[in-house]
């Protein structure tokens, strides 16, 4: 569904910059951006997508993931179609490589996000699947309906989105998982076409804005998986996005044009979760991984499990008004009653 763009300027007669991300693409006449979704028509920009649905279902929370945000509910996720990125390993290409005449697209409005989401008995909605920035107009409109209608947002995103449309949205969005690909702009040139320091301020502004922020690392071996890099990584969450900072560490499997590329070894995950908890970070997490420990919320005063995981399964028997109920520590988990 075609609708006018936001965040573009005129750089010539026709030629326009798209500044909604980070590749801020100069397009020409009758030309697309990188994300093959925002077209130059005659000197104007325009979103190709506007209320074009690709994937809609009802998800638990913690699928996204997000551990720390309203656990134990469902969430109404919606995707489009096409990326900012071209990952040579992408779990959702068949959507995130498709363009807006994919036949299996479905038109919707604002509206009818929000009617969806209660008919599925869900407490918030998540853009998701695909990259949300690249659906910023829908996304926008459709945010603010949601909170009015007492609904949490939530982004999964690669954090590619520039400052003033992370600001513009930042009031009508409550949660962000942002995918941190790899510690190394090199990875991010070769396997992502992108660059990795836009990704890292996108997740120090969340901060800033009162964004709620989990942050996922997708452990590749022979790319990302160094201790060295691993470690930067950890110090950088402690340095920059604090201590308490919820770190999802994803095991891969092979996908789209890796699929050459072993499944990361449990030892190499498991190597990781320490690294992660000597460096600082309070609540790291194993994703993709046998079931147990590394799925729950341990206290890090006294060890005790605040919030017991099981596949989507959450008991939190050990937290109590946001304090763990042995020691009474602190406990960083958004959860409003209303919303159960």
């Amino acid at each position: 569904m075609k609708k006018d763009a936001r965040f573009w300027k005129k750089v010539g007669d026709k030629k326009v910059q798209c500044t909604l991300c980070s590749h801020n693409c100069e397009i020409d006449v009758g030309m697309l951006g990188i994300c093959r979704v925002r077209k130059n028509e005659d000197g104007k920009l325009y979103t190709l997508i506007y209320g074009s649905c690709s994937s809609m279902a009802a998800d638990p929370i913690e699928k996204k993931p997000l551990y720390h945000f309203y656990p134990g509910t469902n969430v109404f996720s919606l995707g489009t179609v096409g990326c900012n990125f071209k990952c040579k390993h992408c779990q959702n290409s068949s959507i995130s490589a498709a363009m807006p005449d994919y036949s299996h697209l479905r038109n919707v409005v604002p509206d009818q996000t929000i009617e969806l989401a209660r008919e599925q008995t869900c407490q918030g909605i998540a853009w998701t699947y695909n990259e949300p920035t690249i659906w910023h107009e829908f996304s926008f409109d459709s945010a603010k309906l949601a909170k009015k209608a007492g609904l949490y947002t939530v982004y999964v995103s690669n954090g590619y989105i520039n400052e003033d449309p992370l600001r513009e949205i930042s009031p009508f969005l409550d949660a962000i998982n942002v995918d941190v690909k790899a510690f190394d702009d090199d990875f991010y040139k070769k396997v992502c076409k992108a660059r990795l320091d836009p990704v890292l301020k996108t997740c120090e502004l969340a901060i800033e804005l009162g964004i709620h922020l989990e942050v996922t690392y997708l452990v590749i071996p022979g790319y990302n998986d160094s201790v060295d890099e691993v470690r930067q990584f950890c110090r950088w969450v402690v340095d920059k996005l604090g201590s308490s900072t919820p770190v999802h560490f994803s095991r891969f499997h092979p996908d789209y044009r890796m699929t050459d590329v072993p499944m990361t070894p449990i030892e190499t995950m498991l190597r990781i979760y320490d690294i992660a908890k000597e460096t600082g970070i309070f609540y790291p997490y194993l994703g993709n991984v046998p079931q147990g420990e590394y799925e729950n919320t341990i206290c890090p005063n006294c060890g005790n499990i605040c919030v017991e995981r099981c596949g989507y399964s959450v008991t939190l028997n050990g937290i109590e008004d946001g304090k763990c109920t042995k020691c009474g520590t602190s406990i960083p988990i958004v959860n409003d009653a209303r919303k159960k």
